[in-house]
């Protein structure tokens, strides 16, 4: 790398994030979505009855998309490790441009050719 400060800023910010991965905490993907059912009145006059709210957690396994009903302290437990799945996806994209950015600065790469434009040749 070219300046060794500016690597060794790489380095600790690296670490910092990768530091943050241990303490993430559980972690899901899928979705929880809050369903409340509306019963039709089935005679003039009756007030409907909504039931709920029910809690569904809905995810891919195997490539198939699965719900699993939850109950409300469940959805919340479940809803906290969907927040830090997507914390931990933020922290890695960082990570892997950080990465980049240390592996093409640690080690010099191929030179480029600089292209030789043809002589005589304008634009009009």
């Amino acid at each position: 790398m070219k300046d060794k400060r500016t690597e060794e800023a790489l380095q600790r910010r690296y670490r910092k994030l990768a530091s943050k991965l241990a303490a993430t905490g559980p972690i899901l993907q899928g979705t929880i979505t809050e369903r409340v059912i509306e019963k039709q009145p089935e005679q003039e006059g009756e007030v409907g009855k909504s039931y709920g709210p029910y809690y569904q957690w809905t995810f891919k396994d195997a490539g198939k998309t699965t719900t699993v009903n939850l109950t409300a302290k469940q959805a919340k437990f479940f809803q906290r490790a969907i927040e830090n799945n997507r914390k931990l996806e933020s922290r890695l994209k960082d990570l892997r441009r950080l990465s980049r950015q240390i592996c093409e600065g640690s080690v010099e790469g191929v030179k480029r050719r600089e292209r030789k434009k043809p002589e005589g040749t304008t634009l009009s």
